[in-house]
């Protein structure tokens, strides 16, 4: 498929290149705040305000990702990416910390309307039988980049400093731009023509959640990433660290086991998918059961992670976990690439897109305070949300056996 289309294997290249760039940024901006303050809560704000810009960005996003030629929105995201990222070699002395967050939120904001546009190109570009096949392969990117990124990003850091890193990250967003730019791609958008006023978006926006309203499977669907960011991986960003600084610590304060967590994490979220597909395809019935699967696997591992025995069967109930969040994840977005008619696709991975960094936020946010307030500890935390990732599962299971699912619509002008 990345031989034979083009158009994907372009939009693809580029998802690699910038997810490279976002992960240096990520550790070059926690390290010069660190650097500039000394201050643990300092950093932490940085993760609430990367994690609440796109929440907030989301109602523009998504109408702009139905109302604008999605490949020219894609190449502008990313332009203007790279500019803000360049304004973060301004930042040099403690006063001047406000600018590194407002610029942050600027940049996070920006790929908040980036993804969700991504989303939306994906069947646009790619025949529908292998649909399934390239939302695998681009999930397996992230994973990828997840595991091999924040290696490099903190080994650039490390070794030319935070600045350099700023800059290549801003030579991703680029080069990115660049491969986009050379996608075949029509003119025309869902919705040309219609008014383009911000009262317009915001109407165009609130359209968009009430065919949600309106489709209680998709709205369902879409809220199934939120509820794994809440009950699954949102505390879970929080406990790894805190098993890395406090309890297996390898490497000063932790960093060398840290890493081999979040590439643990990053292989199991890249093969869960895969080895899944290999028994559902992209029928919708065993994609659905599968996300079922996934919360007890996510679960187990959790679970497993809670008795604290060692390393090794840590890193095993990471991997589990990282296996059940991935086919989540994935299989979630394959059913709405299936069922989703193209005027609404843009507004509907925005508000999931939304739902999923609120939830984020407050599973990290909660999953802190309960860590530094309460007699859990890491092992207690981990165990808890092993009981809270089945609330979802059960949940899901319930609609699946009972709800009404629904099915492929033809396109709506009236969206």
């Amino acid at each position: 498929m990345v031989r034979g289309n083009a158009n994907f294997r372009l939009l693809w290249m580029g998802q690699i290149v910038s997810l490279l760039g976002d992960w240096f940024n990520l550790i070059a901006s926690a390290a010069l705040i660190a650097k500039l303050t000394s201050s643990g809560l300092a950093v932490g704000g940085l993760f609430v305000v990367r994690m609440l810009a796109p929440f907030l960005i989301s109602p523009l996003a998504g109408a702009w990702a139905d109302r604008f030629n999605r490949r020219h929105l894609l190449i502008a995201a990313d332009l203007t990416r790279a500019a803000t990222v360049l304004c973060f070699l301004l930042v040099r002395s403690p006063e001047q910390l406000w600018l590194l967050y407002a610029l942050n939120a600027l940049q996070l904001a920006i790929s908040g309307v980036f993804f969700p546009t991504r989303s939306a190109i994906l069947p646009d570009i790619v025949d529908r039988q292998e649909l399934g096949a390239a939302n695998a392969l681009s999930s397996a990117t992230w994973s990828v980049m997840l595991a091999m990124g924040a290696a490099l990003g903190g080994v650039v850091t490390g070794a030319w400093g935070i600045y350099p890193a700023f800059v290549i990250d801003a030579l991703t967003f680029l080069l990115s731009a660049w491969l986009i730019f050379h996608i075949d791609y029509p003119d025309h958008a869902p919705l040309e023509g219609v008014e383009k006023s911000l009262l317009a978006t915001l109407r165009q926006y609130t359209e968009g959640l009430r065919y949600l309203k309106g489709h209680a499977d998709i709205l369902v669907i879409a809220l199934l990433k939120a509820a794994s960011e809440l009950t699954i991986s949102g505390a879970f960003q929080v406990v790894q660290v805190a098993l890395a600084e406090q309890i297996f610590v390898i490497g000063e304060g932790g960093g060398i086991s840290l890493g081999i967590l979040y590439a643990v994490v990053g292989v199991g979220t890249g093969l869960g998918p895969i080895l899944a597909r290999r028994f559902t395809g992209d029928r919708d019935r065993p994609l659905r059961a599968a996300i079922v699967v996934a919360y007890g696997l996510a679960a187990c591992g959790l679970g497993i992670i809670g008795t604290l025995q060692s390393f090794g069967l840590v890193l095993f109930g990471a991997l589990l976990r990282g296996v059940g969040s991935g086919i989540n994840w994935v299989f979630s977005t394959q059913l709405l690439l299936q069922l989703l008619p193209d005027q609404v696709r843009g507004r509907v991975f925005a508000t999931e897109f939304a739902a999923m960094t609120l939830m984020s936020a407050t599973g990290a946010a909660v999953g802190g305070w309960l860590l530094d307030s309460t007699t859990l500890g890491v092992g207690g935390m981990a165990w808890g949300m092993a009981a809270l990732a089945l609330v979802p599962g059960v949940l899901w299971a319930t609609w699946l056996l009972f709800g009404r699912r629904g099915s492929l619509e033809k396109p709506s002008q009236h969206a």
